[in-house]
């Protein structure tokens, strides 16, 4: 075994990484970025290296500066983890021309799989089923076009050499085939340094499976069962389960044989996943996954085996220690990704500091791999993943039971979060059943969203605000600020803001540690809250509500109110009646960016008439492409950003006279 690893990546990862390189006595060589100077990863490891500025390509994408460090450092191997230079051919090469273990496949093993369509005729070739489309060398946009025609739609747009589902395009007709090949050939070219696109046919909802497998360097290859991988956005994975939900014994043996076969076809050794796209009971192979995955911890439940450890035990030159045979897969696994983003607006990623993150613990059956704690920064440069909860139980309706209990015990404030969407998710009936597809979040987007509004959280927010003014300890009955009067209870205005949503909710104090909301413009008697505790007199405040028999959280920080309960989390902003009411009646003006990132096309023109919904820039922020679209009809009075330019969070992008 190696006695010192440099784990080339960050966040979840390489902390996930350095967890089983400490139960295996190996030191651990963190390297990391100018925005991660402070990150999780660097204070877990043995030892930690600056590699350069924050943009990936003058840090974790820098061969040369990692391998710098890997000299320095005198480690003996290198984990790439998942992403940045794991499915890297040449870095792999480079790390082993320097007499470093490279954990992970042969370059020759990267370099088959690593091109998409290279990949996909190699596998026709070996009688692995494929979908039909085009693959060709020719890229000119003419060919491209004509290729997707001659296909016909839908269709799918991927970049050849690329994967995690970036760049992708679905397109449904003629007229946005053009525009949907120069978005992704943008994407391929940023992420991948690779313009090159293939075109697929486009199954509308097709079911995800994959098979994990494990090879020795000896000729031994192994599947570790399979995973459904069904739920997702823009083509990245959010809720991931083994084994996958309703297959067949026979269906499950024919993927697992082709995951195998593609393996050996290519002389495959480390961890790997082969994907497949699953319609009735035919499979398509989609492409392999040369790498260790995000999702691995599913198999690691079922299994009982450390994907990381073996990754390291074959790349020491170690046989597998058991057969096919010997794996038994034991029952139901199901993870989710909790990600910095908004679900209600369509997913968009968010950066900065988290003034919380409080993920479970202490519960049965659940595992959480966390990159981010309470006080870390989440920068814009990379991916949105801040951890994954992972629930095993021997039923799969008792793992989803154990998750979502696990959801309704995460906390994450400071950046948006897609846990409520994933709670939600977790309770629809289609999900329950198993019956999901690759359409999951288009068919259930809408009634997610409902359950993300929170409004029913008003008077919780309304309630945490004033319990926060008040001191917690008082040297006299005048500064107590409990809402005593002669004359009766205090009425204390409390303006709020949910989104769009602005209302005004009045506070009757009544003494002690009840108060009773009530709404402007409403009849109700009010909901009486009780405060059950409060943390000190920190800031933020985290406080404990109750009405009736509902419990909630919250957590208090300036003019920001952030309330947790039953897995449904919203962050109110307390606002003056003036403010809201002229953001509803100011709808034009200027446009901002609302998060940091790189102006990659502007497709509008100064004194141009825009129509509502009409694409005017793109902005590439976290790895994803984000198109600000026109809010209502008007004219573009002024463009203030070029392609190129990159801008900040509220930067002004252009604007807009309405029509």
């Amino acid at each position: 075994m190696f006695s010192k690893l440099l784990i080339a990546n960050r966040g979840e990862i390489a902390c996930r990484i350095c967890r089983t390189a400490r139960r295996l006595g190996v030191r651990t060589v963190a390297v990391y970025s100018a925005a991660d100077t402070d990150a999780r990863h660097v204070r877990l490891a043995d030892e930690a290296w600056l590699l350069g500025a924050a943009p990936a390509q003058e840090s974790y994408l820098s061969v040369e500066r990692i391998l710098a460090v890997a000299r320095a450092s005198g480690a003996e191997a290198i984990h790439p983890g998942y992403g940045f230079l794991s499915e890297n051919e040449e870095f792999a090469r480079a790390c082993v021309a320097a007499g470093l273990a490279f954990i992970g496949p042969p370059a020759s093993a990267i370099a088959a799989m690593g091109e998409k369509a290279a990949a996909k005729a190699q596998m026709q070739r070996a009688g692995i089923p494929v979908l039909p489309g085009y693959q060709g060398d020719d890229q000119t946009l003419a060919t491209l076009e004509h290729a997707g025609l001659q296909l016909g739609f839908p269709l799918i747009i991927k970049p050849s050499g690329g994967g995690g589902g970036k760049g992708m395009q679905i397109v449904t007709e003629e007229r946005a085939l053009r525009g949907a090949l120069e978005a992704a050939r943008r994407v391929a070219a940023s992420a991948f340094g690779d313009e090159r696109l293939l075109l697929e046919r486009y199954l509308p909802a097709p079911r995800h499976v994959e098979v994990q497998l494990l090879a020795d360097q000896h000729g031994h290859v192994v599947h570790l069962h399979d995973r459904d991988c069904s739920v997702q956005r823009r083509h990245q994975k959010l809720i991931e389960e083994a084994p996958a939900p309703g297959l067949a014994a026979e269906l499950r043996e024919r993927l697992a044989a082709a995951a195998c076969a593609v393996a050996r076809e290519i002389a495959y050794v480390s961890a790997g996943t082969v994907e497949f796209l699953l319609s009735g009971s035919e499979f398509f192979f989609m492409e392999m996954n040369t790498r260790l995955q995000v999702e691995h911890p599913v198999t690691e439940a079922i299994t009982g085996l450390d994907l990381v450890e073996w990754q390291l035990r074959v790349a020491a030159g170690e046989s597998l220690s058991f057969t096919q045979a010997d794996i038994e897969g034991r029952g139901h696994a199901v993870e989710v990704r909790v990600c910095a983003e908004d679900a209600a607006r369509d997913f968009l990623p968010g950066a900065g500091q988290l003034l919380l993150a409080d993920w479970p613990s202490a519960l049965e059956g659940v595992r959480v791999d966390a990159g981010f704690t309470t006080g870390d920064s989440v920068p814009p440069h990379y991916d949105s993943l801040l951890g994954k909860i992972v629930a095993h139980a021997p039923t799969r309706e008792l793992a989803i039971a154990r998750l979502r209990s696990a959801l309704g015990d995460t906390r994450i404030a400071g950046v948006p979060s897609n846990v409520g969407w994933l709670a939600a998710a977790l309770d629809t009936a289609a999900f329950r059943r198993g019956a999901v597809s690759t359409a999951f979040v288009a068919e259930h987007g809408a009634a997610l969203g409902a359950r993300l509004q929170g409004v029913a959280l008003a008077p919780f927010a309304a309630a945490a605000k004033v319990f926060a003014l008040r001191p917690s300890r008082a040297a006299s009955p005048w500064a107590c600020a409990d809402g005593f009067r002669l004359s009766g209870s205090a009425l204390i205005d409390v303006p709020l803001s949910l989104r769009e949503d602005h209302r005004r909710a009045r506070v009757a104090l009544s003494g002690g540690h009840a108060v009773t909301v009530t709404f402007e413009g409403l009849d109700a008697a009010g909901a009486t809250i009780v405060l059950e505790r409060a943390a000190g007199a920190d800031v933020p405040m985290r406080l404990r509500l109750q009405q009736g028999g509902a419990h909630a959280d919250a957590l208090v920080s300036g003019d920001a109110v952030d309330i947790w309960r039953d897995g449904v989390h919203a962050r109110f902003v307390s606002v003056s009646a003036d403010t809201a009411a002229g953001a509803v009646r100011r709808p034009a003006g200027n446009l901002t960016s609302l998060l940091p990132g790189v102006v990659v096309s502007v497709l509008v023109a100064q004194g141009q008439q825009v129509r509502a919904g009409q694409a005017l820039l793109v902005i590439e922020a976290m790895k994803m492409e984000h198109t600000i679209q026109a809010p209502q009809d008007g004219t573009v009075k002024a463009l203030n950003v070029r392609v190129g330019d990159r801008v900040s969070e509220g930067a002004a992008l252009l604007e807009m006279e309405s029509a």
